[in-house]
């Protein structure tokens, strides 16, 4: 999961490009990375850390054009955390290409080898972005005839980008002296939309992983681009768009619903704030059914993404919604802190529970999902020590049992506190007195009654099912035996008795 943004602009874009980062930077903390191209001369600075900490006054000078993209950078455990990982990624040939993903491709290696034995071209780091940077440069290359671009040309490598390359991914890109480009994998995990504000000099277009970060910036919301669409924007602003593959279908990832996007955004037709209302309500429907008669003195979200379904629990089980934790906002998001141990310190610098609200009360707590467990087992613990009787668990998102390849932090099966566990297993490690867990398809139906159009999901996480039809058990075990690196695995053990889960396989799903 990264955050990505193109914009065509009629003045200088180094400040809104600076400025739409700062407003998705909650999808990455890792890296940041802005290019510009000013006439045929492209301009890039990038580097470790949040936008505010990566750029300052002398690099965005150094920044200048009215075309650019840019990207924060949130890594996949395993990948590369050095500055020569961060995006946006540039090749010289043809043209000059400037790229920034958001996603993850699942035949890398394989492409990896093609790059070199067939295309002649070297990758310089671990990151798929290069990759799929020289994938499209090379299929650039086979589709250009004269010295010009046309867009047909731009089209025809895009199709040739989805011929070769799976996984998920939303792509924007500069073509020195032509203009933005921006596709979305077939499947449509990864969001990406399309805004456009008019001016006294002409029109303006910005592409962005989620709509809040138009709005932020305003720029009218226009549309999300398709599933297997590319659109071309000349540097005139004139807009060109593709469907560049037939067999597309939109699934997209249901975890950016429950999780990774800002509630004010809208995926996909989806509102994501009312998708997780709903989620809440289905939730509240689940705690009846299993924990009848269970005294409840009051309802606390883990602040604040799962604050929504809270809301919904507490109205639907009519008990007192209270806010028992308070945030600390300058602390990142733990779940994208790489490294268990960092993750398990941020928690109680990230969170404090305030001990009038818990002292002798039986609490419900409401968190998004439980990935890892740890910090859950932390937030219990907090709970317990501000003086809960009784600290029940509920969780908006179904358990985490499978590995997910598309672009989020947890592939392995170790990692995953609910793999080859029962609830009440999993509810006994994190220290709950009860757990309870939302069904995957009220999950799904939650999303679906927000927007009906939108049937289909990229649930990989919780149903096992890997809708690109490449990931195999095979697979699975190959990316697991690489994370269990002897200097990584000490920092991703969970402070849990008895690590004795089944390692057999997975009950897959593959297309």
């Amino acid at each position: 999961m990264c955050g990505i943004v193109g914009v065509i602009s009629q003045s200088p874009i180094n400040q809104l490009i600076y400025d739409s980062l700062l407003l998705l930077q909650h999808r990455g903390q890792d890296a940041a990375g802005i290019a510009t191209v000013n006439g045929s001369t492209f301009h890039m600075y990038k580097a470790n850390g949040m936008v505010r900490d990566v750029f300052r006054t002398r690099n965005m000078r150094s920044l200048p054009g009215n075309c650019g993209i840019g990207q924060v950078r949130y890594p996949t455990s395993g990948s590369a955390s050095s500055a020569e990982e961060a995006q946006p990624f540039y090749v010289n040939a043809p043209f000059g290409i400037i790229l920034a993903h958001n996603g993850n491709v699942t035949n890398c290696e394989q492409l990896k080898d093609e790059m070199f034995r067939i295309d002649r071209r070297h990758i310089n780091t671990s990151s798929d972005s290069e990759v799929l940077l020289n994938v499209f440069a090379n299929e650039l290359q086979l589709a250009t005839t004269g010295f010009l671009l046309e867009p047909d040309a731009i089209f025809k490598a895009v199709s040739g980008v989805y011929r070769r390359v799976k996984g998920s991914y939303a792509i924007v890109a500069i073509i020195a002296g032509y203009g933005l480009l921006a596709f979305r994998d077939r499947h449509g995990i990864r969001p990406l939309a399309i805004g456009k504000r008019d001016t006294k000099k002409g029109s303006e277009w910005m592409i962005a992983s989620e709509s809040v970060a138009l709005e932020g910036i305003v720029f009218e919301f226009m549309r999300d681009i398709a599933p297997g669409e590319a659109v071309f924007i000349s540097m005139d602003s004139t807009l060109h768009a593709k469907q560049c593959v037939q067999c597309a279908s939109l699934n997209p990832c249901i975890f950016e619903l429950v999780y990774l996007a800002r509630p004010d955004s809208v995926l996909d037709g989806v509102p994501v704030y009312n998708a997780r209302l709903r989620m809440g309500d289905y939730l509240a429907e689940k705690i009846q059914r299993t924990l009848p008669g269970v005294q409840i003195d009051v309802v606390m979200p883990i602040p604040d993404s799962s604050r929504p379904a809270a809301m919904q629990v507490a109205k639907k089980l009519t008990i007192e919604y209270r806010e028992g934790f308070f945030k600390n906002r300058y602390v990142g998001r733990t779940f994208i802190m790489p490294g268990q141990a960092v993750r398990k310190k941020s928690v109680r610098q990230k969170l404090n529970a305030m001990a009038v609200e818990f002292k002798g009360r039986n609490v419900l707590i409401v968190d998004d999902s439980i990935v890892r467990g740890t910090t859950s087992q932390e937030i219990i613990q907090m709970a317990r020590d501000a003086g809960a009787n009784k600290v029940i668990f509920a969780s908006a998102a179904p358990p985490v049992r499978f590995p997910n390849v598309y672009g989020i932090d947890m592939p392995t099966r170790n990692e995953l506190v609910a793999y080859g566990r029962t609830d009440q297993e999993v509810a006994q490690i994190i220290g709950a007195d009860a757990l309870v867990y939302q069904d995957v398809e009220d999950m799904k139906q939650a999303v679906r009654d927000t927007n009906p159009k939108v049937q289909n999901f990229e649930a990989s996480c919780f149903d096992g099912h890997y809708i690109t039809g490449d990931v195999t058990a095979e697979y699975l075990d190959k990316i697991e035996q690489m994370r269990l690196d002897p200097i990584l695995r000490s920092d991703s053990n969970l402070t849990v008795e008895g690590n004795d889960r089944p390692q057999s396989h997975l009950n897959l799903s593959i297309e």
